[in-house]
């Protein structure tokens, strides 16, 4: 597929990805989500790829929602399909097994906030600004916003940016727990990176297992106990044990294969 309004790029096992629309702020439509996952299809399937980095175009703007005019008149089936369509893609995102990263550059308003938490780590630039808005369209949130921000900030605090629509700034979203780091906006990228690269030298198996296990503790129908008691073993077959015990006994650092 040729991308029209994603930017991708892999560099040293980074797979880097940018919403590509800074006149729209970089705003979600159906091309552009079609266009994020068909990359993630490749992801999974890329062993060469160990960590996925998510920014937006310019400064202003991580992704300043959905694209509004592109579905103001649809019917009810109609925005139910654009809902169901969207949790699917964020859910490519979130059960990836490479860890993804999100690079907060401004607005994460709306399907911008959504997009952050469906990936598995937030770093936000001093600039970040974040929202659930949807209420004052006289519409709920689609992405999942409903789910995961209870999930990330709890229940009271989730319930009080949802219904009132209310901004909040870099440092308020590090003490809610929605953003991991808040660093200044010339630092943004290196901080993911380097932080892409301390989770490089770790065993990709095990880390492919430990999200598989968060995931599902959250997932309706599933056992996060039982789950990780699957990855447990699992691990115990897989090189990158043999690799990792290997380079304990022998006091060197472990060269993971993700095997």
């Amino acid at each position: 597929m040729e991308y029209k309004n994603i930017e991708v790029s892999l560099s040293n096992h980074i797979q880097f990805i940018m919403i590509n629309r800074p006149k729209q702020l970089n705003a979600l439509n159906r091309a552009t989500f079609n266009e994020l996952e068909d990359v993630f299809k490749q992801i999974y399937l890329n062993n060469d790829i160990k960590i996925v980095i998510i920014t937006g175009a310019g400064e202003k703007a991580f992704v300043a929602g959905a694209d509004i005019k592109e579905f103001a008149s649809f019917s009810q089936k109609e925005a139910e399909q654009l809902s169901a369509n969207g949790q699917r893609i964020f859910k490519l995102i979130e059960d990836c097994p490479k860890p993804v990263i999100a690079a907060v550059n401004g607005f994460a308003l709306g399907g911008g906030c959504e997009l952050s938490m469906a990936c598995h780590l937030r770093v936000a630039a001093d600039n970040a600004k974040f929202s659930q808005p949807e209420v004052s369209l006289g519409v709920t949130p689609g992405y999942a916003g409903t789910q995961r921000l209870v999930q990330l900030i709890g229940k009271t605090k989730a319930i009080e940016m949802l219904i009132t629509g209310d901004m909040i700034n870099a440092e308020q979203a590090l003490k809610f727990g929605l953003v991991n780091y808040v660093v200044p906006l010339s630092e943004l990228m290196s901080k993911t990176i380097e932080i892409g690269e301390k989770i490089m030298a770790r065993s990709p198996v095990a880390i492919a297992g430990i999200l598989k296990s968060v995931n599902a503790f959250f997932a309706e129908g599933e056992n996060g106990f039982e789950q990780e008691v699957k990855e447990f073993g699992k691990c115990f077959i897989s090189e990158d044990f043999k690799e990792g015990t290997a380079a304990f006994l022998e006091k060197r650092k472990p060269q993971f294969q993700g095997k």
